[in-house]
């Protein structure tokens, strides 16, 4: 597993930060020896799909496979940042309860080497109540921020928070 350097950790979040505010943010891609093409700004939105159709598993350690090991999770309905796998699991076991259907509103990918981008944006979840089978529909703003490791794109950050109007 590749270890990413705390500044260029840095200097991706700040983009995300950037990206989540409606800023232009370009990112530059940093030469390697791997010779594949850059990942397409769509290939990288469609990431979404993969981990929207795991939450309809209801298997939440399927779920925390989209995740790297060292991944951070800011989740739309707990205060809790879950840093490890475990934590990422605990979420998802009280979250996929509520049979969650996600939909993005809005998206804007920055694809910012062959090895990392960021998608973020407004997504809504359609969530059923586990007890009374009542819908509801919770919209909120996402982050995701995506490394390529050993071939696979996973979730090495992921912010979700509520809309501040409800």
């Amino acid at each position: 597993m590749t270890r990413r350097s705390l500044s260029k950790r840095v200097a991706i979040v700040v983009a995300a930060a950037l990206a989540a505010v409606g800023t232009f943010a370009a990112g530059v891609g940093v030469a390697g020896s791997d010779p594949a093409p850059k990942a397409s700004k769509k290939q990288i939105a469609g990431l979404f799909n993969t981990w929207n159709k795991t939450l309809q598993t209801g298997d939440p350690e399927k779920v925390a496979d989209l995740y790297a090991d060292d991944a951070v999770l800011l989740p739309t309905v707990s205060n809790e940042v879950r840093t490890d796998r475990a934590g990422i699991v605990d979420y998802f076991q009280h979250f996929l309860e509520n049979k969650p259907v996600g939909k993005k509103i809005r998206t804007i990918v920055n694809v910012l080497d062959d090895n990392s981008a960021i998608d973020t944006g407004v997504y809504q979840f359609t969530l059923t109540d586990h007890t009374t089978g009542k819908k509801s529909v919770v919209k909120a703003r996402y982050t995701y921020e995506y490394e390529k490791r050993d071939g696979k794109w996973l979730i090495v950050n992921h912010h979700s928070s509520k809309m501040p109007e409800g």
